[in-house]
């Protein structure tokens, strides 16, 4: 099945009932694209750049949908949508500046070419994994809807990416929800060099729309005003009947995926025949043919646009290179947030783990009208552990979201949610799941705010932790899978109080947090919890024992372990709860080491590479004067973890603690 071009050798244009001005307009929109790519492969040849990923020959697709759009309306570009950032607008100095890696581009030189989003101009930018951003769309889309904005989002997609999971997972959320999203699908034949018969076994994406239960429309993607004309009638309608609708723009990609890549995979005859169907040059052929193009106007245009282009590039050329700022670069890594905590007022009632969860939840959807709860089973159901019961009568549907299986998908709509004000809370059925998930966790919500500035204000639960013999998939540990990802944050209660208090903690902030609730404390502790809103200090640490002999450093489950085995050794302990992993309290984990001089760290994971291993390493770099002992640690055994009880009893670390923790005092 080769991607041949259409049977036309010239492209028909109707111009209907467009005016001159709208015509001539959207001829200068699509000779900027252009012409910056003529520029920017002589600057690659001349050295002067380092990378161009090519748009030629697809300029059409950007430009018809970018000027069908309203200018406050979400675009999600790929790497060949120039035309989305020059058609709103953006300043080319700044735009030239991102691809040379100056201060003055969007990222502060952090990041590349098109990985980057502004919402002043309503653009989000994509990361390399390209899929991912279908989510993020479904998550704006979701907020027109609950807002009640007559808005459409616009994302792309190549045909290469649709390979991706997210992309089935992006298309069908917004069709089970409904969102006024168009899924655009620049289908250009190669995904690199792969081509279109080895990514998949159909003909056109247009047959995949029915199966997601939504309306497919192909369109000529090198005919400017086959695009403009069929984005334009679509989003008026989706205005105003909110679904979302995938269009297939073919077209063909005439230079490589980029430019080091080149084009010697490609047939010639196919590059030969797919030359006569440019979009810059039939269109401009078509302009001159109906008598709105002469040929003072293309020059004075051409001429308007180069100077542009020369112009901007002295400006960010004459930039010096970016001198590094330490403090700036550690700050950028989290949005402004200075946490004030609130103290709880009134009584106290006494209350289970879940119970403190579950009021936390509550509470702060009555603080933050623009909560969004979003998991698998949370709605009617109240979840499997059964935490957000009846949250759903009483908040509403809206608020309170059932989800198809889909992690990623998901975490993406809650980002998605999070660019437009949004604040959203995602439960992982099990904290296993989150695998599938990964990617947008540590790829887009925790780098997104350092990249190009935009918070992620987004809380995932994740049910954690074994002694329930629940098996391989749903009893693990994997917190430190997320401790090593800057731009993240991790709490991890182990009581009723913190529970409730770091809950609440963390959906006030607006960086992206990991709140694990280990399973088996739901329903097995209890403790006195005030009844009223507050929050617990994030990246404090505090005392559950306090002692002479020892210092243990634990969190979640292994403070139990821990305060169980000091009671039943009849050692005096320092039992330090972290409750927050990331970012962890150093001062409180020096003082506490300098106090005693023997330091024990426990914890449920399995040992190697664990957060022990580093908090152990930085103990013995920063407090070794103070030492008395080699610093120890005891975590699970590095196995998956077994179902049998007697298996999983072996596998945790609770009986090999207490022999270690007595080979500590004895040292």
């Amino acid at each position: 099945m080769e991607f041949t071009a259409p049977n036309a050798q010239i492209l028909t244009f109707d111009r209907k009932n467009h005016s001159d001005e709208i015509l001539l307009k959207l001829y200068e929109s699509l000779i900027i694209p252009r012409r910056i790519e003529e520029k920017m492969l002589i600057l690659l040849r001349q050295g002067r750049i380092s990378k161009w990923f090519s748009g030629w020959g697809q300029e059409a697709i950007s430009i018809g949908a970018v000027n069908a759009l309203a200018a406050d309306e979400f675009i999600l570009p790929m790497h060949r949508n120039l035309g989305i950032f020059t058609g709103r607008d953006m300043p080319l100095e700044r735009l030239f500046a991102q691809f040379q890696g100056k201060k003055s581009g969007f990222t502060k030189g952090r990041d590349r070419s098109f990985h980057f989003g502004s919402i002043e101009h309503h653009i989000v930018g994509m990361i390399s994994h390209l899929g991912p951003q279908l989510a993020i769309a479904d998550g704006i889309g979701l907020a027109h809807r609950l807002s009640g904005e007559k808005k459409v989002t616009l994302v792309f997609s190549g045909d290469g990416a649709s390979s991706e999971g997210d992309f089935h997972e992006g298309l069908n959320v917004a069709a089970v929800w409904k969102l006024p999203v168009i899924f655009v699908v620049e289908h250009n034949g190669y995904g690199l060099s792969t081509p279109s018969e080895e990514q998949f076994a159909f003909k056109y994406f247009t047959e995949k729309g029915p199966g997601y239960g939504m309306e497919a429309v192909r369109v000529q993607g090198n005919n400017v005003l086959d695009v403009y004309d069929t984005i334009l009638r679509l989003a008026e309608d989706i205005r105003e009947n909110p679904r979302p609708v995938l269009v297939e723009a073919i077209t063909f990609r005439m230079r490589g995926h980029e430019e080091a890549s080149g084009t010697k995979y490609v047939p010639k005859h196919l590059m030969e025949e797919w030359a006569q169907l440019d979009p810059v040059d039939n269109y401009e052929s078509f302009l001159e043919s109906i008598g709105v193009l002469n040929a003072t106007t293309k020059e004075k245009l051409n001429k308007k646009v180069k100077t542009a282009i020369n112009e901007a590039l002295e400006i960010a050329f004459a930039e010096e290179a970016i001198t590094p700022n330490l403090e700036e670069e550690l700050t950028d890594v989290y949005a402004p947030f200075s946490q004030k905590v609130i103290s709880p007022q009134g009584p106290s009632t006494e209350k289970r783990f879940i119970d403190a969860i579950s009021d936390g939840l509550r509470e702060s959807m009555e603080k933050y009208p623009n909560l969004i709860l979003m998991g698998q089973d949370i709605g009617e159901y109240g979840g499997v552990f059964k935490i957000t019961d009846g949250f759903k009568a009483k908040f509403g549907g809206d608020r309170v979201r059932n989800t198809p299986l889909c992690e990623s998908a998901i975490i993406g709509a809650g980002l998605g949610l999070s660019i437009k004000g949004y604040k959203a809370m995602v439960e992982m059925q099990f904290a296993d799941f989150v695998s599938v998930g990964f990617n947008q966790i540590v790829n887009n919500l925790a780098k997104i705010h350092y990249r190009w500035g935009q918070n992620a204000d987004v809380v995932i639960r994740m049910p954690t932790g074994a002694g329930t013999a629940a098996g391989p998939f749903h009893s693990q540990s994997n917190e430190a899978w997320f401790f090593h990802t800057p731009g993240l944050k991790i709490v991890y209660p182990s009581n009723p109080y913190d529970a409730k208090g770091l809950l609440n903690a963390a959906l006030e902030d607006p960086n992206p947090y990991l709140y694990f609730e280990h399973k088996l404390l739901y329903r097995s502790i209890s403790g006195p919890v005030p009844d009223s809103y507050y929050t617990t200090e994030v990246g404090k640490a505090a005392l559950a024992k306090t002692g002479t002999q020892v210092s243990i450093i634990t969190y979640g489950m292994g403070v139990h372990w821990a305060v169980k085995a000091v009671d039943e050794l009849g050692i005096s302990a320092d039992i330090l709860d972290l409750r927050t992993l990331l970012p962890w309290d150093q001062e409180a984990v020096a003082t506490t080491v300098k106090k005693t001089g023997k330091v024990i760290f426990l914890h449920e994971d399995t040992l190697t590479g664990g957060i022990g291993a580093e908090i152990c390493a930085w103990i013995s770099e920063h407090c070794f004067r103070w030492l008395d002992a080699p610093v120890m640690r005891e975590g699970s055994l590095d196995t998956p973890i077994p179902f049998a009880p007697n298996l999983e009893k072996q596998f945790l670390p609770e009986a090999r603690f207490k022999v270690k923790l007595k080979e500590l005092i004895e040292f």
